[in-house]
């Protein structure tokens, strides 16, 4: 049933609460009491249908969040590269076996003319490193710059062996490859490929000026214990894999994403900006045979293909860990669970995006508050919530012995 706001509600428009997700609901609102916890909002999809919309918290000091309040996802924003290649791959603009280079012929350089798109999508093209690409770090917030130095550059040879994640160069080469093959800007791309399907504006990988009173404020800063993310590893980079995963991240990113920086900026793997509304009926589309509601995003042979998330190796020389990466997409994370009946793509502190297609269902959830005490890489927030959704959706009324917490981290 649709509830909507009442005169001591401070936040504008109607939330959306369906009877049968009352338990969802509560345990989301008791993630944002006190200021201090930051903000966020749900939206939960089944079949096709929305069965939650909801926000809470702050989105600043002095801001509630709003039904219209946006936030930076971080990984997130992965999924949301895929799903515009796989419809770019629908119509045939795109073939995911062919070679990069039949689209970039530069990026066959140093050995790299036989890496696929496929090899892309599934983090097994060696091409993590962003760590002393460019010379000057301003420079690896340039979609061009970053392209090009990508394109020169020579792969991991531990490509070969399993996957590795790109954290920050993903995006950056899901795009230009789209950009190479439809002669458009990916910005063109993320508007008809998506905000025009679904019918809604929100994706946004760089934020137009007049959008900019919807962000949210980021906090609290990235990192485990106090220590900043993107330096914590470095007295173990002489081991090859660590060295691999150290040279995934630049020093001085994680400070530079809670600034204004990465709203000027267009890169695809690591600064996407959604509502949580908008992230749901994406991934709804795809628990749904490609419908929301009387859209159409994808075809349903096209949801099959990206549900099966098959192995990908038994682990990932970046994270070390098995997260089971399969066409753009990680295998989800639902209560303490990695499971094979979930998919879609979780951010660095908390934001993401599940479909589960065996039941028709996605949820997305968005938030300001970068993770828990302990560290502000990521938590169970969204587990412990798609975990009380599958339950709602398959009709389960006890939601006992769900953990508040699971520090979890893919993006």
């Amino acid at each position: 049933m649709p509830l909507a706001s009442s005169d001591s509600t401070p936040s504008t428009g109607h939330m959306l609460i369906d009877d049968r997700f009352t338990a969802v609901a509560a345990k989301f609102f008791a993630m944002f009491r006190r200021k201090r916890q930051g903000g966020g909002a749900l939206s939960v999809y089944l079949h096709g249908e929305p069965v939650l919309d909801i926000w809470a918290g702050w989105a600043d000091r002095d801001r509630r969040w709003r039904t219209d309040t946006i936030a930076l996802s971080y990984s997130t924003g992965k999924g949301v590269a895929a799903t515009i290649a796989h419809r770019l791959a629908e119509r045939g603009v795109l073939e995911f076996n062919a070679p990069v280079a039949a689209y970039w012929p530069e990026f066959a350089a140093n050995g790299k003319d036989t890496i696929t798109v496929r090899d892309v999508l599934n983090h097994r093209a060696g091409l993590q490193r962003t760590r002393g690409l460019l010379d000057d770090p301003a420079d690896l917030l340039d979609h061009d710059a970053m392209a090009a130095a990508i394109a020169a550059s020579a792969p991991d040879p531990l490509r070969l062996r399993a996957s590795g994640y790109h954290g920050l160069t993903f995006g950056t080469i899901v795009a230009e490859i789209a950009q190479r093959a439809t002669g458009r800007a990916f910005p063109e791309l993320v508007r008809a490929e998506l905000a025009e399907p679904l019918g809604d504006n929100d994706f946004y990988f760089g934020v137009p000026q007049h959008q900019r009173h919807r962000l949210a404020k980021l906090s609290p800063r990235l990192g485990i214990a106090r220590v900043p993310f993107d330096r914590m590893i470095a007295p173990f980079a002489a081991m090859r894999a660590v060295h691999s995963a150290r040279g995934a991240v630049y020093d001085g990113w994680a400070d530079m994403t809670l600034g204004d920086q990465p709203y000027d900026a267009m890169m695809p793997g690591w600064n996407g900006v959604f509502t949580a509304r908008a992230l749901g009926k994406m991934y709804g589309a795809i628990a749904n045979d490609g419908m929301i509601g009387h859209r159409r995003l994808l075809r349903p042979e096209t949801t099959r293909l990206i549900a099966q998330m098959p192995p990908n190796g038994r682990f990932d020389y970046v994270l070390g860990a098995a997260p089971h990466f399969a066409l753009g997409y990680h295998r989800g994370i639902v209560g303490t669970r990695l499971t094979r009946q979930a998919l879609g793509h979780f951010g660095i502190g908390g934001s993401g995006g599940i479909a589960m297609p065996g039941l028709g269902l996605s949820v997305a959830f968005v938030t300001n508050h970068l993770g828990n005490h302990a560290m502000s890489l990521g938590d169970a927030r969204l587990p412990v919530l798609a975990a009380l959704s599958q339950r709602a959706a398959r009709g389960v009324k006890d939601t006992s012995g769900l953990p508040d917490t699971l520090d979890v981290a893919v993006g």
